[in-house]
């Protein structure tokens, strides 16, 4: 397969030299499972979300492993500058959140993998609000691009973000350097649903194929097993703050 040149443009690249020498500096690197990365063609990259920094660890990584990702990003950001400079310019990807028709409002993730773009979704859709940090039950668009577009899947759990910035924290702690752990597993394996009408309990089913990877994987990163069940915001009620992380 033909390797794909990615043009990242001056937005795209004024970050990359702005925030890799800072992720340098100021954190650790413990970084395994790098050849799973494929080097070349559409990859979906689905990891866990635990802090609002995770796009710019994820983002090294992977742009050190030979792709710069592209993430989905709520069209909200698209709207006034100076984001709106930055995510066009950087080429991310508007999902609008009040679309009535799902396929339509991922077509352009789908578009951008058939190119040869590595294309990244947080599945959970925001940090994690599980009192422990694990995996929450996750929307299920990941399955929807997985299964409308043939790309391989590409697990990603992260381990150490949340002690630098913890969800809703207002200032980061950036001493003593902290590890960032970051663990890249083989494509999940969908071919049980491959060519099948996209019905929501298969969507279900799909998406808690790829997230219960994820969470084995971060299961691994922590040293300690994964919960059975997902964290359900939206059974559990009012959101349950985070323990900080030591």
């Amino acid at each position: 397969m033909r390797r794909t040149r990615q043009r990242l443009g001056f937005w795209y690249r004024l970050v990359i030299h702005v925030v890799k020498p800072l992720l340098l500096l100021l954190t650790k690197k413990d970084w395994r499972g790098m050849e799973n990365i494929p080097r070349e063609g559409g990859i979906l990259v689905a990891a866990n979300h635990v802090s609002e920094i995770d796009p710019l660890v994820i983002g090294h990584y992977l742009y050190d492993m030979g792709r710069a990702p592209r993430f989905l990003a709520k069209s909200e950001l698209f709207r006034k500058p100076p984001m709106k400079w930055i995510a066009e310019g950087a080429k991310q990807i508007p999902v609008s959140r009040h679309a009535n028709d799902a396929s339509a409002a991922l077509g352009p993730a789908v578009e951008a993998l058939k190119q040869g773009e590595c294309v990244l979704i947080y599945p959970e859709g925001s940090a994690t609000r599980d009192p422990n940090l694990w995996p929450m039950k996750a929307r299920t668009g990941i399955a929807r691009v997985a299964l409308m577009s043939d790309a391989p899947v590409i697990p990603i759990a992260m381990w150490g973000p949340e002690a630098i910035l913890p969800y809703k924290a207002r200032r980061p702690k950036l001493f003593p350097r902290r590890t960032m752990r970051i663990l890249a597993g083989l494509p999940v394996d969908l071919s049980a649903y491959a060519g099948q009408p996209l019905t929501a309990d298969l969507l279900h089913a799909a998406t808690d194929t790829i997230m219960r990877r994820i969470a084995d994987q971060l299961s691994e990163l922590r040293g300690e097993p994964a919960p059975s069940e997902f964290y359900d915001m939206k059974a559990a009620g009012p959101t349950v703050e985070h323990k900080e992380s030591a």
